[in-house]
């Protein structure tokens, strides 16, 4: 019985020991990191950080675009590659209200209402 015990004793003692050389590891990385860090990254400057525009700050602006006609097939009746395609803007849409979800039209598996029979 007195051995048992002295096994678990010598057991705990060995795991906290263990735990505590882990942690003073942990530690001592984390200190040696930042002084690399502090050594090889500038700090920007007070005057180097970002600021507000003279204007102010700058505010979200929404509208509805209308979308850019999209070819299916060329002059030649070749399929059009993306490659091909021109990069052109869209334009601003006659209607700038936005699309509102409708109940019951669609948006749940399958679009099928409300669930009710």
């Amino acid at each position: 019985m007195l051995a048992a015990s002295s096994d678990h004793a010598v057991a705990v003692t060995i795991a906290f020991v263990g735990g505590a050389i882990i942690a003073l590891a942990l530690i001592w990385a984390v200190l040696v990191g930042m002084r690399v860090m502090d050594k090889d990254t500038h700090h920007p400057s007070p005057e180097e950080q970002p600021h507000l525009p003279d204007g102010g700050p700058v505010h979200e602006m929404r509208e509805m675009r209308e979308p850019d006609e999209m070819p299916v097939v060329t002059r030649d009746g070749e399929r059009l590659l993306p490659h091909e395609l021109h990069h052109s803007s869209t334009r601003t849409g006659k209607d700038q209200k936005p699309r509102r979800w409708l109940p019951g039209s669609s948006g749940s598996f399958g679009g099928g209402g409300l669930g009710h029979t």
